[in-house]
């Protein structure tokens, strides 16, 4: 049975508008847990980046819906580099309203469609990733 990997809350908020440090974070986890020779397949799960859907930026910047597809660009990289990660499931697949706070506009806005179901434009990045692992 695969082991479901869950980040602690720094690491999984990681990111910012160094995505490079966001990278080295991961990868040192990953590594770390590689290292424990585990002989495990572990499900990626729970990874995304806030996005608004109105939000166009070159170069990218934070809720921008580049930085969003760079931002899973930077995870898929990843994935490639261990073997033992056997899955990924995205955070999340729409847009939904969560309580005000400080480090959000508006809720949640990591999803693959916005509130409206409208597409944003990482799903054709997902689209085109999936058609390629078939």
């Amino acid at each position: 049975m695969p082991l479901r990997l869950c980040l602690p809350k720094p690491l999984l908020c990681a990111g910012g508008p160094e995505i490079v440090n966001a990278k080295q974070l991961l990868e040192n986890k990953l590594t770390g847990l590689q290292a424990l020779n585990l002989n495990k397949p572990f499900v990626f799960t729970e990874f995304g980046a806030d996005t608004l859907s109105s939000s166009h930026r070159f170069p990218d910047e934070m809720w921008s819906q580049e930085y969003q597809n760079e931002y899973y660009q930077m995870y898929f990289d990843i994935f490639k580099k261990y073997p033992f990660i056997c899955g990924e499931l995205v955070w999340n697949f729409a847009d939904f309203k969560t309580s005000e706070g400080i480090m959000r506009v508006g809720g949640n806005d990591k999803g693959i469609f916005t509130r409206d179901r409208e597409l944003k434009d990482i799903a054709f990045t997902l689209k085109k990733r999936w058609q390629q692992l078939n």
